[in-house]
């Protein structure tokens, strides 16, 4: 369904606020990445590129057949804008758009990653939008793949997005899925 559309999964934070690795924190019985990532190949994402930090090890449920590109982040220091570009720069030349995702949001659904690429089109970034809030996931088209490089710090493409919306096509949601920040964030979910 998604062509040569690919994944890049920023995973590779600090954790600060949740006190520990919550790269190794699990739902029903997957880490929080895992979640993520079959939610990316159910999509129809290929490759899934998983920025993580040089210390995580690849969860023993991915075999080899699993189209998933692990990327080790030495800096995670640096913020989400250093995973976007070592994810990005991990893409082969075949892949025409990559969709950002979160490895803290496990309960992102299948179908809201699918309505982003569905609603491909003229613009070259789709993104999520809920209360006029853009978020993951976010699709980004290869013709603007330059724009991870504008991105600093923790941000993301925030600053990107707001400053063209013209660039971008969102799709309305109700809500953006919630990220798992602390250990009482991973005790409210369902």
């Amino acid at each position: 369904m998604a062509g040569n559309v690919a994944a890049v999964i920023l995973a590779a934070g600090e954790s600060r606020r949740f006190g520990s690795a919550k790269q190794l924190a699990t739902l029903h019985g997957r880490s929080l990445l895992e979640h993520v990532i079959a939610r990316a190949v159910e999509a129809g994402l290929a490759p899934a590129v998983a920025v993580v930090p040089v210390w995580l090890t690849r969860p023993a449920t991915m075999d080899d057949r699993t189209a998933v590109r692990w990327v080790r982040n030495p800096h995670p220091e640096r913020g989400m804008s250093h995973s976007l570009r070592l994810g990005f720069a991990a893409l082969p030349p075949e892949v025409e758009a990559a969709v950002i995702l979160l490895g803290d949001q496990p309960t992102l659904r299948v179908e809201r990653i699918r309505a982003v690429v569905t609603a491909r089109g003229t613009r070259p970034i789709v993104a999520a939008h809920a209360r006029g809030r853009p978020a993951p996931p976010v699709l980004v088209e290869r013709s603007h793949f330059a724009v991870i490089d504008v991105a600093s710090g923790d941000a993301g493409l925030r600053s990107v997005l707001a400053a063209h919306p013209e660039w971008v096509t969102a799709v309305d949601v109700e809500a953006h899925p919630a990220d798992v920040d602390t250990p009482d964030d991973l005790a409210a979910l369902p």
